[in-house]
């Protein structure tokens, strides 16, 4: 009973609590380098973005429960430092990938107004020249190619980016937390 009320008053305490058997579960098995270099577990990530998806505003505690047999002050603040770091290169790198993006699509959206501009200049010189009829031909599934890709690009793909921006801006942000467990 008691050690079912320190459990639920644990999970009171914090938006985000993960239960870990020991510290190896925040990383991948694949990576044999140190807790400071290592790359964090791609199932302890969809875990965390699944729980945090909950939490719409404010900053978030991401609480690991450890038992207390196995907790090691030393390890935490290595690990903390480095999911810290890892959290805030991830949203670095995808704000650079979603300026990239919204940065093509715009080229993508100006050069295909400037195709159907060189398009309709042709064809409004009524010129039977074999050379701009062939120009106004190439200029204009271009113009109309690039004007939708260029929309495409801002207004969907952008946007395809934006719910694991907003977990990296809140995992950047969280305050990490150990706490034992019996």
């Amino acid at each position: 009973m008691e050690k079912e009320r320190n459990s639920e008053n644990l999970g009171k305490l914090s938006d985000v609590g993960l239960f870990i058997e020991n510290y190896d579960y925040i990383f991948s098995d694949f990576d044999s380098r140190s807790y400071s270099q290592k790359l964090l577990s791609e199932d302890l990530l969809n875990e965390m973005n699944r729980a945090s998806k909950e939490k719409k505003f404010g900053d978030i505690d991401l609480k690991f429960l450890v038992p207390k047999n196995k907790r090691d002050f030393r390890k935490e603040k290595i690990i903390k430092e480095r999911l810290k770091e890892q959290f805030k290169i991830n949203l670095k790198n995808l704000e650079l990938t979603q300026k990239k993006i919204l940065k093509q699509g715009s080229l993508f959206l100006f050069f295909g107004v400037v195709f159907m501009l060189i398009a309709t200049f042709f064809l409004t010189r009524g010129s039977t020249d074999y050379l701009l009829t062939f120009l106004s031909v190439l200029s204009e599934p271009a113009g109309w190619f690039l004007f939708w890709e260029g929309l495409n690009l801002i207004i969907f793909q952008s946007k395809k980016k934006v719910p694991e921006l907003d977990f990296y801006k809140k995992m950047s942000k969280a305050k990490i937390i150990f706490v034992d467990f019996d």
